[in-house]
């Protein structure tokens, strides 16, 4: 599993960031995150258990789990765009913060150096989501290209008519 976290934040960088989220609670099967929503915030799961889910014909699939610590909502956030997949809440009660691009910007622009160590953990995030993505790809095309299996054609047997 990939780890989700933004981990070359410092603890004061943390108490910078919380003190302009905002705390957030979403109810079992809420949409944390729309699908196709624009990305104007970053969201850091602190209880309870989301999934990201991407839409299909009539039917979502799983494609992370996330616990609490877990940053989403980062892909839509960098790029300016919106949002490629899902956030759903999985637990009765899932607490999360909010930090609005706008808000990160003005701790940023007043502490430069939480800047890179913020990017630094979102590369690293992303990185590690590339691999997982990889190895599955990498097992899916082991699978596909697995050779069928052989089986021994049984013939039925002819009575000799001498």
């Amino acid at each position: 599993m990939a780890n989700n976290r933004l981990n070359y934040l410092t603890a004061d960088d943390w108490v910078l960031i919380q003190a302009k989220a905002v705390r957030r609670i979403f109810k079992l099967g809420d949409e944390i995150i729309r699908e196709g929503a624009w990305g104007d915030s970053i969201y850091i799961i602190r209880g309870g258990e989301a999934s990201v889910e991407l839409a299909g014909t009539g039917s979502r699939t799983i494609v992370a789990h996330l616990v609490p610590g877990d940053v989403c909502g980062d892909m839509a956030f960098l790029e300016q765009a919106k949002a490629s997949a899902a956030v759903i809440a999985k637990a009765e009660e899932v607490e999360v913060d909010q930090i609005s691009a706008r808000s990160l910007a003005e701790i940023m622009e007043a502490f430069p150096r939480l800047a890179s160590r913020f990017y630094r953990s979102l590369a690293v995030v992303l990185v590690q989501r590339l691999r997982v993505t990889t190895a599955e790809l990498a097992r899916e095309m082991a699978l596909r290209d697995r050779p069928p299996a052989v089986f021994p054609l049984r013939l039925p047997k002819v009575e000799n008519a001498d």
